[in-house]
């Protein structure tokens, strides 16, 4: 019976598809695995599933001779070193699409958070400071009517896009090249350059799959061309945002507020952000639905399971 290797806890029904099946190593206790540990488990595995918080390089599978999949429960992959699977035949998936509208709901709600102040008034409020009503009291900005830009118009992008529509806003986006005319016109969506992303959007968020190339794509100069009125949301990649120039921005009221949902350090996060109450933070957590985070187990599972039997995988990753 072949090998299988489960970095992370699952759903119980996860565990009880897999368990029929193969000889199962799972972590429902999740218990972190260090690099040490998690290359002996790959060491006689011949399929493995992970998430976005192991990271799978070189040194993780040097010594994994049976290791034919490691399948990712994300959309990301940043976390694997796909050049070196590649090297050594291990193929290498992840969840698309079964995420989208659920991580587009959340981006959503997460810019409305930062615009209209509610974790900051939800804060201020828990802290007793509430004792009269003031019309200035809290006052944030519209969404409905106002500009929305959107820096990544992929499946979620799209999504996102979607949901723009019920607030009447009008839809600007950034990509390297613009998506298809019929896109366009089901979002009423509009691509601009980068910089005129930056300088006409009431609410910017990032839907960016990380790569090198867009470390710090959002730094000193870029937010200088935002609004001062302007809020950013990030459901993408903490790296993307260089985030010491955010805090800056938001401190000298270059930037009126942000929402963020991952980190370059995570699960650290910068001290100065924690202390800004002009920041909506959450812990990774854009695809975090019971039906949502099941469907993304669900897919690793059969992405695993077909190229364990033999077949082609479902979602496959290459570096190409």
């Amino acid at each position: 019976m072949k090998r299988v290797v489960v970095t992370r806890a699952l759903f119980p029904e996860h565990i009880a598809r897999l368990t029929p099946l193969f000889d199962v190593q799972d972590n429902q206790a999740d218990v972190p695995l260090d690099a040490g540990m998690l290359a002996a488990r790959l060491q006689d595995a011949d399929g493995a599933i992970v998430t976005g918080g192991e990271r799978i390089d070189q040194g993780a599978i040097a010594n994994a001779k049976r290791l034919r999949v490691v399948a990712s429960v994300s959309v990301g992959y940043n976390h694997i070193d796909v050049k070196a699977c590649e090297a050594k035949g291990i193929i290498v998936t992840n969840t698309p699409d079964v995420l989208n509208d659920t991580t587009a709901d959340f981006g959503f709600a997460l810019m409305m958070a930062a615009a209209r102040r509610i974790t900051e008034s939800e804060h201020w409020m828990r802290a007793g400071h509430w004792t009269r009503w003031e019309l200035g009291q809290m006052a944030g900005a519209d969404i409905h009517g106002s500009t929305l830009g959107i820096l990544g118009m992929g499946r979620i992008g799209q999504a996102v896009a979607r949901r723009a529509l019920g607030f009447d806003m009008t839809v600007l986006y950034h990509n390297r090249r613009p998506v298809p005319a019929k896109v366009e016109a089901e979002t009423r969506a509009q691509w601009v350059s980068f910089n005129e992303l930056l300088e006409r959007s009431d609410h910017l968020i990032i839907v960016l799959p990380y790569t090198p190339a867009v470390h710090h794509l959002i730094g000193e100069r870029e937010l200088a061309l935002m609004k001062s009125t302007a809020t950013l949301t990030n459901i993408a990649r903490g790296g993307i945002i260089d985030e010491p120039a955010l805090v800056r921005a938001l401190k000298s009221k270059r930037l009126a507020a942000a929402g963020l949902d991952v980190y370059e350090g995570e699960p650290a996060v910068l001290p100065e952000l924690l202390m800004l109450d002009s920041v909506a933070l959450t812990p990774h957590i854009a695809s975090a639905s019971i039906p949502t985070r099941k469907a993304m187990g669900d897919l690793a599972i059969d992405n695993l399971i077909a190229v364990l039997q033999g077949d082609e995988p479902l979602t496959p990753i290459t570096s190409g």
